[in-house]
């Protein structure tokens, strides 16, 4: 009975860390999927990844991770803005690397629903995504 209780308790801490990510508040037209949360063998490094889905004209204001990003468009067409940079658009199957602590914001600029695979490689237990000032 008490191994059944401690098993239940490390269930429920488990599925919560798993969910710490996804608990964040989104911009209204954007729609997070966790698929992966794992630590790395780099110390206090972990690899997030989660598909991110863009209803048409939805912006993901600028933003930053504590850590490396790699957007891959699976499907539309988004245009990216890191720093003071110019904009830049990608299409599917185009790729583009954020570096850590970049702000950055991401819109759809195409006529549908537009979709992201994003990989992180991020500093553990650290908040993924980190409103710019």
């Amino acid at each position: 009975m008490k191994s059944t209780r401690m098993m239940a308790a490390a269930l429920l801490i488990l599925g919560s860390g798993l969910t710490m990510h996804a608990a964040q508040a989104q911009p209204a037209g954007i729609h997070r999927t966790d698929l992966l949360q794992r630590d790395l063998s780099a110390p206090e490094r972990e690899a997030v990844q989660v598909r991110v889905d863009f209803d048409r004209g939805a912006f993901a204001p600028k933003h930053s991770h504590p850590g490396e990003e790699v957007a891959y468009v699976l499907e539309g067409t988004l245009e990216y803005q890191l720093g003071d940079n110019p904009p830049v658009t990608l299409k599917a199957g185009d790729a583009l690397f954020i570096p850590a602590g970049t702000a950055h914001s991401a819109r759809n600029v195409g006529s549908g629903k537009a979709s992201e695979l994003a990989t992180y490689i991020v500093k553990k237990g650290a908040p993924l995504v980190v409103p710019a000032k």
